[in-house]
């Protein structure tokens, strides 16, 4: 006994046991080196008591078997990929959004129908309302959307949006007819002017035909070369 501590030697060193309390200390003697460890029956003891399981020496605890989806910093914070953290903020706009529109119908419905004991219901939307639109216009400083002024137009004037999207197709398809229209006539053009020109210069007109035959095929090989679909094909506009 030494100072009221119990010693009892064991055979890798000595155990200390604390009168004052029930925690047992075994100094490992070896090499020198003189350490202090808990008696694993009193760690057992400990654990079971308070009903909660040690820790593996892995490391991890209750993440050990998480999958790291997300990438982190090194101080802990997820890192989105710019792509994926414009979804969410559209998302939350959206959502936003949708809620105010539910507030409004609620405040609405409060107004048609106001009477005395109403009055209290109403202040507490009007203060949602008020809330919700300073959050939107908080998330709106994350989405960065472009919407044309004809599309809001469209939307005061109560009308479909749809509407601008197909009159943006309607006038492509009318650009598109108006450039095929000018093509054929260049195309006319230069098949008339190319038959004038054989009745007054047979020969030339000759020659510049085969000038035509072969750049056509060189241009043709060269398309074979850097151009070739998954099928084998090749698709080469020809010129008369």
């Amino acid at each position: 006994m030494l100072g009221g501590i119990n010693i009892r030697p064991s055979q890798h060193g000595a155990h200390f046991r604390d009168p004052d309390s029930s925690r047992v200390l075994v100094l490992l003697v070896g090499g020198g080196n003189c350490k202090p460890a808990m008696d694993p029956s009193s760690q057992n003891s400990s654990t079971a008591g308070n009903g909660i399981l040690p820790t593996p020496a892995g490391g991890g605890g209750a993440h050990a078997n998480t999958p790291a989806s997300t990438p982190t910093t090194n101080s802990g914070i997820a890192v989105l990929d710019p792509a994926e953290e414009q979804k969410q903020n559209l998302i939350q706009s959206i959502n936003s959004i949708q809620k105010t529109l539910g507030l409004l119908h609620q405040l609405y419905l409060t107004v048609s129908s106001f009477n005395v004991a109403s009055q209290l219901p109403l202040l507490q939307r009007l203060n949602s309302l008020v809330a919700e639109l300073h959050t939107m216009q908080k998330l709106a400083e994350n989405c960065n959307i472009q919407v044309p002024m004809e599309v809001v137009n469209l939307i005061d004037d109560g009308k479909n949006p749809d509407e601008f999207t197909k009159d943006v197709i309607n006038s492509c398809i009318a650009k598109n007819q108006i450039t095929k229209g000018k093509t054929d006539a260049f195309k006319s053009l230069r098949k008339y002017l190319l038959e004038e020109l054989e009745q007054a210069f047979p020969d030339e007109v000759e020659s510049f035909r085969e000038i035509r035959a072969s750049s056509a095929a060189e241009s043709k090989r060269l398309a074979q070369m850097q151009n070739a679909l998954a099928n084998g094909d090749v698709k080469v506009k020809t010129e008369l």
